[in-house]
This record gives C-alpha cells, structure tokens and sequence, in this order.
C-alpha cells in the first residue's frame, strides 16, 4: 500500500500556492495545485486527495463555495482552511458548519506545525478510507451497520445506502410496516460524517395533531395553555446530526407546509417566537404507504415529496427475500441471547424450514418477536421446533404433510381439520395435539409421522415419554 500523502494546494497567489507546494514536496508528500474552487474540483476528477489545503477568499468558487460543494457529495477529504481573516466567526463557520479540519491564520503558524497538522488529517483520512473498505466488504458479506441480507434486493440497497450516507441529501424510506425503515434511517446516519451528532427518531403518527409542531418545532413560554417554559423542539434536538420523520404521511398538511419552507431555509421559528433561527439537521423521512398514492390522496404534500425524495429507498418485504431469513435469524438469536443473558446455540435441524415457509405478515419484526420468545423458551442449546409459536407449527405441518404425500398412493396429505385450537391453547397443548393426530393419521408409523413434522425421530420419542403415551403408540415402522 501507497503510504505517501496526496495534498490539493488551492490558493489565487500563484507565489503563495507554488510555495507551498514546494514545501509539501520537501515533505515527502504529492503536490497538486489550483487556482480557485472550480479548478480544485476539476483537478479532483483525476487526482485522488488526502488533504486539501485551501484559501477562503478566492475570485471564481471561493474556499467556503468549494467546502459546500465537497460536503454535498459526501467525498470530502481533511480541508485545512488558510486565511488572512482568522475571526472566530470564519473559524466557527469552516470548522463546525461547513466540516473544515482544521483552520489556521496566514502568517500565524509555523511549517513544522503545517507539516504535523497535514501528517495527521492525512492518516485520518486512510483510517475513514479503510473503514470505507470494511464497511463495503461487510455489505457484500450480507451486512451493513444493524442491516443484513445476502439477496440481490438488499445488495442493491446496500449500493444505495454507500452512495447516499455520505452526502446531506434528503432520503425517503418506503416499505411495510416491520420491515425496518427506522434500522435504514439509523445506518444512513452511522455511514454518515453526522455519526457523532444525535439520531432523533419522530413519529408523526403517535403525536395529535395538537402538539406536533410544539414537538418539531419546539415553543416559547407562555405561546399556548400550558407551555409554562420554553421547549426546543426535535429540530434543535437533532442540530448536527439526523431527524427521522416517520410516518410523514401521518403529518398535517399545514404543518407539511412548514416543514418544507425549514427543508429550503434550514431556519425553525419555536411557536410564540418572533426569531428564526438556523438549524443544520438531515432530514431522513419514512411512510409505510405508497407515496406517489398518498400525494394523489392529497395526504402528503407534492411539493414535499419531490423536496424529500433525493434519495428513494424502498425495502422489500420479508415474504420477498426469504433467502435472507436464515441470516437474519442467526443475527436476532445472537441480539436476543445477549438480551436475556441466555445461551442458545442455533437451529434444531428442521426450524429454519418452519421459519421460511410462513409469509411473515409482520416482517422483520414479527419474526424478531417469534425468535425472542423462542431464545428465552429454550434458555440454552438449540431451539427446537416446541419453542416455536403453535400457528407456525400447525401452517408448517400442513404444507410438510402435503409435500410428503405428494409422491405416494396411500393416504390423502394430512389436513388440519379436526385440529382445532381455542383461544388460549398453549404452545405445548397445541404440539401435543398436531403430534398425537399425526400419529393418527400414519396409523402410529412414527418414522412417517417424524418425517411429516420435520422433527427427528429420537425427538418424537422424547415428546411421547413427555406425554405418557410411547406404550399407547408402540407399532413402529
């Protein structure tokens, strides 16, 4: 690997820049120069920097113009900002808003200081590179921060969710509900240079329609009956880092109105002040209904639409990629264990195939809720098809009794007529029912009944001493 540093020169002085190249490249490090902004990003286009160092009052595209634009790609590298004019006001706005490295006065400093400084946002540069290149070679592995799936589907997301992180764009999650839109949100904002800032997850459809614009916008005292103090609302909670609006189709449409003008201004007025108010905050927005349906509803807001709908991510259902459900579950197993502090180790051989075949209405989260309760059921070892919820087993059963009298003249495939289960039923009652009328149905031919359960034949044994009933079923094929 190439450990040498790469560092963009932009300064209007030719003597000032080509000075300063020539120090760098004293320095052991690659020199490339340009005049202003515009020149720097053209040159950027075949010259990959580490480091830039920049002046900020240019003619063209000045230094704040081209810190702007780097930070709208999301591409980039440590900028030192040189200037002639080192208030605190310059410093604070290149440093904190416009994502500046570091910020020095021309004349103030000296090289040996300039050399360190460009030493160290050169490494720190390597390091976000290489965490780049993890994180890429995670996602193809099947995972992404908190995400992961191996389908095609979700590797286009992936793909998406690289290119969109790093930028300030707007994004619009879309999926059912359960699918995971808030995980989305939260690994747009890890992937992101807004990671150290607050993620501030809001749920427009849990608040009335009362409080909404106190909660995002926060109020003055003494603006309605009961703000007894001033409240900063979610926006000024979120400054400098990523606000999730969920369920953006659940807003009102007045206050639709007043989140697009704070999404083109990036300025909050609180209810009851007189004041507006600069906010730096992403806006990640999600809704588990069809969007371009809810703007012909007239519930969202088309103008909002298009402001938010830079990036689209829509997450398939789960019903739509069960390819990724055995990674998923080991995933969830391995959350939940440490969760509950148990010690469960997998799968019982046949469990995947109950997990897999059931549409899974409720998406991730319902199969979440399933291998929660399946983890602390079992506390150690594997999980075992009797630790799985009684309407997996029975919609499972059936389809495995089907498919095992498919190819066979004998009997018809197991129905679940007659196997009723009433509200209440518990898990071990229904279990015990599906295994006693299996055996019905194969006439006590407990190798057929094993195979028509997907269990093995030594659990089925051990189910029947449970039961007290291996005398009563003692003709075995």
């Amino acid at each position: 690997m190439n450990d040498q540093i790469n560092v963009l020169i932009v300064d209007d002085d030719a003597n000032q820049r080509s000075g300063l190249a020539a120090l760098v490249s004293a320095w052991g490090m690659k020199a490339e120069t340009a005049g202003d902004g515009n020149e720097a990003l053209a040159k950027l286009q075949g010259f990959t920097a580490d480091v830039i160092v920049t002046d900020l009052n240019m003619p063209g595209l000045d230094g704040f113009g081209l810190l702007e634009r780097l930070g709208e790609t999301g591409e980039m590298p440590p900028t030192i900002v040189l200037t002639a004019f080192g208030d605190v006001e310059t410093a604070v706005r290149t440093v904190h808003e416009l994502d500046a490295y570091w910020f020095l006065e021309k004349g103030s400093f000296q090289m040996p200081a300039l050399e360190l400084l460009i030493r160290r946002a050169g490494s720190h540069a390597r390091l976000h590179s290489e965490k780049r290149n993890l994180e890429r070679q995670l996602s193809f592995q099947g995972v992404l921060g908190e995400m992961v799936g191996r389908s095609a589907r979700m590797q286009e997301i992936f793909a998406l969710l690289r290119q969109a992180a790093p930028s300030k764009a707007s994004v619009l999650i879309t999926g059912e509900s359960g699918t995971g839109k808030e995980m989305v949100a939260r690994t747009i904002h890890r992937l992101s240079p807004r990671r150290e800032g607050p993620f501030v997850p809001v749920n427009c459809a849990a608040l009335p329609e009362t409080l909404i614009e106190s909660e995002l916008f926060g109020h003055e005292k003494g603006s309605f009956t009961g703000a007894t103090e001033r409240r900063p609302g979610c926006f000024e909670t979120a400054k400098d880092g990523t606000l999730l609006l969920d369920e953006i189709g659940e807003m009102p449409l007045a206050t639709q109105a007043k989140l697009l003008r704070i999404l083109e201004d990036s300025k909050v007025r609180r209810l009851g002040g007189r004041t507006e108010f600069e906010v730096d905050v992403r806006v990640v927005a999600a809704t588990n209904k069809v969007p371009e349906e809810a703007v012909k509803g007239g519930s969202l807001r088309e103008d909002l639409f298009y402001r938010l709908n830079v990036f689209h991510v829509h997450l398939p259902p789960l019903r739509e990629r069960k390819e990724d459900i055995p990674l998923i579950t080991e995933t969830l197993v391995g959350e939940v264990n440490r969760k509950h502090e148990c010690k469960v180790t997998g799968l019982a051989p046949g469990v995947i195939d109950y997990l897999t075949r059931h549409s899974w209405p409720g998406n991730v989260r319902e199969l979440r809720n399933v291998l929660e309760r399946a983890v602390i059921l079992a506390g150690e070892g594997p999980i075992e098809p009797r630790h799985l919820p009684a309407f997996l087993l029975g919609e499972t059963t059936g389809q495995s009794a089907a498919a095992a009298a498919a190819g066979a003249s004998a009997a018809p495939a197991l129905q679940m007529e007659g196997v009723q289960f009433a509200i209440g039923t518990t898990v071990e009652e229904a279990e015990k029912g599906l295994i006693l009328r299996t055996l019905e149905h194969t006439r006590n031919n407990k190798t057929r009944a094993a195979e028509i359960l997907g269990i093995s034949l030594k659990t089925l044994h051990n189910k029947l001493k449970e039961y007290g009933g291996s005398k009563e079923f003692a003709n075995e094929a």
